[in-house]
C-alpha cells in the first residue's frame, strides 16, 4: 500500500544538483560551516585552533575558509518525496 511520504525540501545549484548539507556526502551541517568561516574572518582564529575546536582535519578547515569546499550558492529549493516504508 503506497500512501503519502514524507516531504522534504534540499538546496540545489543552478544545474539543479544538491549542495550543502542538502548532498548526499555532507558531513557537516551548514550552521557549523557558517560558524567556522565565522569564527576565522571575524575573529581571525587560525585554521589549527579551529581543526582542534571542531575536530576536523587541518586541511578540510582551510578549503572550508578559503571557500573552496561548500561555497555554492543556493538556486532553488526542490520537493522531495520520501516514500520509503518504515
Amino acid at each position: 500500500m503506497k500512501g503519502k511520504g514524507r516531504v522534504n525540501f534540499v538546496a540545489v545549484n543552478e544545474q539543479g544538483y544538491r549542495i550543502g548539507a542538502s548532498h548526499h556526502n555532507a558531513r557537516l551541517p551548514d550552521d557549523v560551516i557558517d560558524k567556522i568561516r565565522d569564527m576565522h574572518e571575524d575573529n581571525e582564529i587560525g585554521y589549527r585552533k579551529l581543526s582542534k575546536i571542531f575536530n576536523i582535519p587541518l586541511s578540510t578547515i582551510k578549503k572550508i575558509c578559503k571557500y573552496e569546499r561548500r561555497a555554492q550558492t543556493i538556486d532553488r529549493w526542490k520537493k522531495i518525496i520520501d516514500d520509503k516504508e518504515d
